[in-house]
């Protein structure tokens, strides 16, 4: 794999590799090199593949880098996404699917593009979105974590390593709903809803490839925790550390503590 001149720094901990770039522009560009030879190598095994996006400002130089390639057939790939808040308007600019509609699903041509419906009940979203990954098992998720070490919005209080959900409803923490303003997507904290739907960390974690991308300083501290903590729902990114396929993406903010 050629990454041009950017320079890269390599090294793994239990079964995670992880990758360290000078900044996030590059970080952007090796995750994406990195997930299209995936697509790519699946995609001449198989008629299609199913990818899970996560909906973060922390995503916009992956996902930037990624509809730049114009050898990728997204017309064989079913999108997906990792979580949605519970009690916004539908077409509110911070509901995650809106994100991820103007980020990349716009962008190419996906052969469908799989939302989870935040006009259902609890119920039935979770249901209706179940079914959908069920059918469509995930061969690729392309992730995050958050200033808590959550993965999606399986906070430390919900998170479970052996979730016989796939998607459920949770309530998400302080520090949770205090990043979303501190990524500026609301301006203060009472604006950010108290309650969400995620896909749950098996559904995440028992995918075949994982590309977690992390940059910015605000997540130095979680990055420090998902490396050198005990394997627990008490830092739910380091089940990452379990997974045969997983690699994580740092600039040299957010690698600063290791």
């Amino acid at each position: 794999m050629s990454y041009g001149n950017i320079e890269i720094k390599e090294f793994s901990k239990d079964k995670l590799t992880v990758k360290v770039m000078t900044n996030r522009t590059e970080m952007g560009k090796v995750a994406a090199a990195d997930i299209r030879e995936c697509m790519l190598s699946l995609l001449s095994k198989k008629e299609e593949i199913n990818m899970i996006f996560a909906a973060a400002p922390s995503q916009n130089d992956v996902l930037a880098s990624l509809v730049e390639y114009d050898d990728i057939p997204w017309e064989r790939v079913n999108g997906f996404h990792m979580d949605e808040y519970i009690g916004l308007p539908k077409n509110a600019p911070q509901a995650f699917g809106n994100f991820l509609v103007e980020h990349i699903f716009s962008k190419v041509p996906f052969k469908s593009v799989n939302l989870i419906d935040s006009s259902l009940t609890k119920d039935e979203a979770i249901a209706s979105y179940t079914a959908l990954l069920k059918k469509y098992p995930t061969d690729i998720v392309v992730m995050g974590i958050g200033e808590n070490g959550h993965i999606a919005f399986n906070d430390p209080p919900v998170a479970d390593f052996n979730d016989a959900m796939t998607v459920k409803a949770v309530e998400l923490d302080l520090i949770c709903r205090n990043q979303q303003v501190h990524d500026g997507c609301f301006e203060k904290l009472s604006d950010v809803p108290t309650h969400a739907l995620t896909l749950t960390c098996p559904t995440l974690a028992g995918a075949p490839y994982q590309f977690c991308v992390v940059p910015a300083p605000t997540k130095a501290d979680a990055v420090y925790h998902m490396l050198n903590d005990a394997i627990s729902e008490a830092c739910p990114a380091t089940v990452l550390r379990r997974c045969d396929a997983a690699i994580l993406y740092l600039d040299g903010d957010s690698s600063a503590k290791i």
